[in-house]
Formats: structure tokens, sequence, C-alpha cells
């Protein structure tokens, strides 16, 4: 993202921010730290508004650690866990909504922000009680301010992805913002995350492509081998298979997670 475009970004969420009554900011369950926006929060607290901490995609997660998770964060603001997918969580969502809102408003406008891919969308679909947000593993899809009315009392408002400007490339893909076809170098990010991934969850590599390597730059040649990933000349495509990897990571197929603060590992300083 530009210049140009972060700062129109940020003036149309401001420009919501100011207008709900509420504001929802959906968090990823496999990096909960990660994919919050402190200068977002920040912003929602000058405004004066309630602020709730929705933590998306929580099926990829032991139950336990979003319990952990939950009672960090609600320390500072009210935090749900839930499974947009999985309908999982929707009825705290609901009302959690109605506990927060100011005084009693006939029509409570909701506003859904957050980075990229984090499903906000599919929340917005939870709220709505059918499909007709767009979703996409497409970092960044929603390109426009977006308003559904959701029920009798709700309006729902989307927002467009908000990505920091000033970031590396792996601590974009691992808080789930940058599409892995935009990376300069996909395979050196891919390594990281993998690196990552071993530390975390030493056989999640193993599990999720079938592989037995345990460095990441045999990993994705094994992978790109299993996958009859070939370049002219028959020389293997570890670029491609870079991009499986960071894709998959992407959109929930490889399932790892950063643990909470409490825990011995924390990487939440780092990412």
């Amino acid at each position: 993202m530009d210049k140009s475009s972060f700062r129109e970004a940020w003036r149309k969420v401001r420009k919501i921010i100011r207008n709900a009554d509420v504001v929802l900011e959906v968090l990823e369950a496999r990096n909960p730290m990660g994919t919050r926006s402190l200068k977002l929060e920040k912003l929602v607290s000058r405004l004066g508004k309630p602020l709730i901490l929705v933590i998306n995609k929580a099926d990829l997660v032991p139950r336990e650690i979003m319990d952990e998770w939950k009672n960090v964060f609600e320390k500072e603001y009210p935090t749900i866990y839930i499974s947009a997918r999985k309908r999982l969580g929707t009825t705290f969502l609901w009302k959690t909504i109605r506990k927060v809102v100011p005084g009693n408003k006939p029509v409570v406008k909701v506003a859904v922000v957050g980075y990229p891919n984090v499903g906000k969308s599919s929340i917005i679909n939870i709220l709505k009680g059918r499909h007709s947000a767009s979703t996409s593993p497409k970092a960044g899809y929603t390109k426009h301010v977006q308003e559904y009315r959701a029920s009798r009392w709700l309006k729902v408002i989307d927002t467009p992805g908000v990505i920091p400007l000033r970031e590396s490339e792996v601590t974009l893909v691992l808080r789930f913002a940058l599409n892995p076809e935009d990376l300069s170098d996909p395979v050196g990010t891919a390594c990281k995350l993998i690196k990552l991934g071993l530390k975390l969850h030493p056989e999640v590599f193993k599990e999720t492509y079938k592989v037995q390597s345990k460095t990441p730059e045999e990993i994705l040649r094994e992978i790109a081998l299993k996958r009859g990933l070939l370049l002219k000349g028959g020389k293997l495509n570890i670029e491609e298979a870079a991009r499986i990897v960071l894709r998959d990571w992407i959109n929930g197929k490889l399932v790892f997670y950063i643990p909470p603060p409490r825990s011995k590992q924390s990487f939440s300083n780092t990412l």
C-alpha cells in the first residue's frame, strides 16, 4: 500500500468510527496480538466510542488458548472469541453489542474494522444472518465502505482493511495482511514462517504436507517435489512451493498459533 492509499484508507476509517455507535475490532485467533491495531484503538478511544475485540477463527486454536487470550484482552476491552465459519459464539457477539451500546438507541451503527483477511466480512454475515458481504482469502479484498441493514435495530458498516505502512513483508504475512503474489521475496518470507511454525508446532508441516524434512529450505524442496512443481529444465520451483505455504497460512489450511503472553513461549512483542 502506497502512502496516498494508506492515508485515504485511514480517512475513511476515521469517518466511519466517528459516525458509529460501537466498534468491533476483528482479530485472528492464530495471532491475536499481532492483528491488533493500537493506532486504531487509540483513534476509537479518542473519539469516545465503545470497542469490542472479536477474536475470529477460534475453531483453529484450542479452547483453553482462546480463554487465555480472552483473559489477557479483557483487562483493556470487552472481548469475545468466535468462529464465523462454524457459527460458534454468535450469541455472545449479539449480547456484547447490546451490552455496550450507549442508551436505548432505536438503531445502532456497528463499525467492523481490522486487518485484511481476519474475517471481517464473515462477522458481518453472522450479524446479518445471511450471506451477502463478499468474502475472499485475498488480503485487502474490501476496497470500499459498505453499509448493511442487519436487523430492525442494527446497521453494520464494513471498512477497508487497516494495514500499517511501515512493516516488513514477513511481519505483514504473519498478520495475514499481504498477498503471497505481492511479495518481493516469497522464499525468504516462507522460510521465516516455517522456522516459526517448527518452533511453535514441530509436527505441523509433517501433518499438513506429509513431509519429513526439518529445515525450512528442505521442507520447501520436498513440497515442490511432492507437488511436481518444476521449472524448465526440470529444476524445482521453490518459489511456487513457498507461495503455497504462505497461501495456506493466510487461508487457514496451515494451522499453528502464537501463544498468549503468559505462557513460556511468547512472540507477541515481535509479531
